[in-house]
């Protein structure tokens, strides 16, 4: 979700005013997304390399996403909307911590639509966490050395009770994966969109899926072979 602060700035406004308005393309995307049938959605809200923009505007972020966690839990579970949390969350205020366990405890029982909130989150971050548990996995017996697959290895990733993604949507501009799911997505389609995430809305993630649906996955196969099992 990339553009908040040039959204703000083109607007001769505080950084600020673009994160806040970014909540509303946040609270759009997820009404949107639910009523099209999506059923997993992950959110990049906030990567570890976040914390290297200023004191004040980091601050101001923890800030909202307290008072968005307050504000949108009651109506997302009310809609059927299980939300997690993944990245190192160590770094984040015990209050804060307590308050996304008791998130996902309200909502863990919701079906409709599987939200996840990537906070302090890296892709490379994952795979050498996974990578890090797998070795004590096998240390302590748990697991054999003829036994680490492709598959096996993923069982310790982030997001690993959930389907590969399928879309991956980047607004803003830039045409990068930025540390972004860099194991999960090995095989997702792509989207850029010059669209500043404020500006982000229903018509911009209908736009997005169309063309999703009008690509061709062939996953290693040739379109001959793709048209014949389809």
């Amino acid at each position: 979700m990339d553009g908040n602060g040039r959204w703000a700035t083109q607007r001769n406004k505080y950084r600020t005013s673009g994160h806040k308005a970014g909540v509303n393309s946040v609270r759009k995307t997820i009404k949107q997304a639910s009523e099209i049938g999506v059923q997993w959605l992950t959110l990049f809200a906030f990567s570890s390399e976040n914390w290297q923009r200023p004191e004040k505007e980091v601050s101001m972020l923890m800030e909202l996403f307290t008072r968005a966690l307050k504000k949108e839990v009651p109506e997302l579970h009310e809609n059927g909307v299980r939300l997690s949390f993944i990245g190192d969350l160590s770094r984040f205020s015990d209050g804060l911590r307590k308050r996304m366990k008791t998130v996902e405890s309200l909502t863990k029982n919701n079906r409709k639509m599987v939200l996840t909130i990537a906070v302090n989150y890296g892709g490379r971050w994952d795979i050498v966490q996974a990578a890090r548990h797998l070795a004590l996995a096998l240390q302590n017996g748990r697991i054999k050395e003829s036994e680490i697959t492709e598959e096996s290895f993923e069982r310790f990733l982030s997001l690993n009770n959930a389907p590969h993604p399928d879309l991956l949507i980047r607004t803003g501009g830039d045409q990068r994966m930025s540390n972004f799911l860099l194991w999960q997505a090995a095989y997702a389609e792509l989207y850029f969109t010059q669209t500043l995430w404020p500006d982000f809305d229903e018509s911009s993630l209908n736009q997005a899926v169309e063309e999703y649906y009008n690509r061709e996955r062939r996953f290693g196969k040739t379109p001959k072979q793709v048209k014949e099992e389809s």
